[in-house]
């Protein structure tokens, strides 16, 4: 275990398995199993980052088998206490193109066969997810895209699906209708269970495609969404490098203390 206090934690997505340099690789392991891949660690700016390939370091871990909550567990045993979840999505609506950054702000679970917290009693907790991403994290992230000049819109609503397949067309064409702007396959439960242990959390989603719904285009392909991922990379990378150490260090956000007032007490 690295006796450095780390501050912020990235999942990374499809294409984007590494951005630190000068690492650390740690090796935690937690309740809940191993996580994708050993936390590798570094620094940006002075800011201690924690960095973990959700997918695994090869790929190996498909959305619905993710070990999702050893890697929120891992994040919280590092010290982190902000994390960042950037990955790869597909767009629902016209206005929101490949190449685009969302910086989402709702969320809606689709999925059905996964893990999604760590409550399952005795001890009963529900924790508010109304608002599922840091308002002080979004704003961070917004005027780093802002001042680097990114094609970023600041709200959109993510909606998260099984996979590993892709969405028919007349699933698709049901989110859109929705106003949805964003689909993906690993928001949650990894949003979710970074509010269970009172930990912030941001999405990051750069579309890739637009999905099957949208009309007149062709089916998505993983092919497609890994080349204009990594066509993107770089953008990502500084956009991160820019946004962690904006990050206000005092948290004052309501991420801090969700437990409070969650769990049910035994009369």
């Amino acid at each position: 275990m690295s006796t450095v206090a780390v501050d912020v934690g990235v999942f990374g997505g499809s294409g984007f398995y590494s951005f630190l340099p000068d690492v650390e690789t740690v090796d935690v392991d937690t309740p809940y199993g191993r996580p994708s891949a050993p936390p590798v660690v570094g620094e940006v700016a002075g800011t201690r980052v924690a960095f973990i390939p959700r997918h695994g370091l090869h790929h190996e871990f498909p959305p619905h088998k993710i070990p999702y909550r050893a890697n929120a567990w891992a994040m919280k045993e590092l010290g982190v206490s902000r994390i960042i979840g950037p990955n790869a999505c597909g767009s629902l609506q016209s206005h929101v193109k490949p190449g685009d950054f969302v910086v989402c702000d709702q969320l809606v679970d689709r999925t059905r066969n996964r893990p999604n917290t760590f409550y399952d009693g005795p001890e009963t907790t529900h924790i508010s997810f109304a608002d599922p991403y840091c308002e002080t994290m979004r704003i961070a992230a917004i005027a780093a895209g802002r001042h680097l000049d990114i094609s970023l819109h600041d709200q959109g609503t993510v909606v998260v699906i099984e996979g590993p397949r892709f969405s028919t067309r007349a699933e698709s064409s049901w989110f859109a209708l929705a106003g949805w702007e964003v689909i993906n396959m690993t928001q949650y439960p990894e949003a979710v269970l970074a509010r269970e242990l009172e930990l912030c959390y941001a999405n990051i989603s750069l579309i890739t495609d637009y999905d099957v719904g949208v009309e007149g285009v062709p089916p998505v392909t993983h092919k497609e969404v890994v080349r204009v991922f990594a066509e993107n990379n770089q953008k990502l990378r500084d956009l991160l490098f820019a946004m962690i150490p904006a990050i206000p260090r005092e948290r004052t956000c309501g991420c801090r203390t969700a437990l409070q007032g969650a769990r049910l007490v035994q009369g």
